[in-house]
């Protein structure tokens, strides 16, 4: 069986330069499915034309719109790239402009030009969900995002910060508050007979 090797983190991209290549439906999707997750991301988009609903939703997050064809200069004190024009040349153009300046980048649906995947995400408070496919199949995510929205309980982000509370309260050193917190914790997961 094919195993996914992604390796899952979660970024602060509040402190990070985020550029987005394209304003068309697919820019509009990808700058959604950021503020979604992280509102106040520091984004900044270049294209020659865009979408009324991409202005209108950058205008609401402060994301900068440059009206300009891409050029490499765009990519200075940038972090994170998504190529997402209707041009499988320019996006392939940006791929390898941010190789050279080790600048993480996603073509979209051209999963060998990505350093990353855009997954599901589901979000209940301070718990944060991200679902991978590893880049097979948007819409599986997708449908397991809303499994995961309909079975994490509304009130599980009370019980996260009743554990961080109860966590602080906890004497010992790492080894004995692990074990203290899983103790407590076990039945979350144990199955009842």
């Amino acid at each position: 069986m094919e195993r996914n090797e992604l390796y899952p983190i979660f970024l602060k991209v509040s402190n990070l330069s985020i550029l987005i290549v394209g304003g068309g439906n697919v820019g509009l999707e990808k700058l959604s499915f950021l503020l979604k997750s992280s509102p106040n991301a520091k984004v900044q988009m270049i294209a020659p034309q865009f979408l009324e609903e991409t202005l209108q939703l950058a205008e609401k997050h402060d994301v900068e719109i440059t009206k300009n064809v891409y050029h490499k200069q765009f990519l200075e004190g940038k972090h994170i790239v998504v190529a997402c024009t209707d041009k499988v040349e320019v996006n392939e153009e940006v791929y390898h402009d941010c190789r050279e300046r080790s600048i993480l980048v996603n073509v979209a649906d051209n999963p060998p030009f990505c350093d990353f995947y855009m997954g599901g995400i589901v979000t209940k408070g301070n718990v944060k969900v991200a679902i991978s496919t590893n880049g097979k199949s948007p819409t599986a995510a997708k449908r397991l995002r809303q499994f995961f929205e309909d079975v994490l309980p509304e009130n599980i982000d009370d019980l996260v910060k009743n554990l961080n509370e109860y966590r602080k309260t906890i004497k010992g050193d790492f080894e004995e508050k692990v074990e203290a917190l899983n103790e407590f914790t076990k039945s979350l997961v144990n199955k009842k007979e």
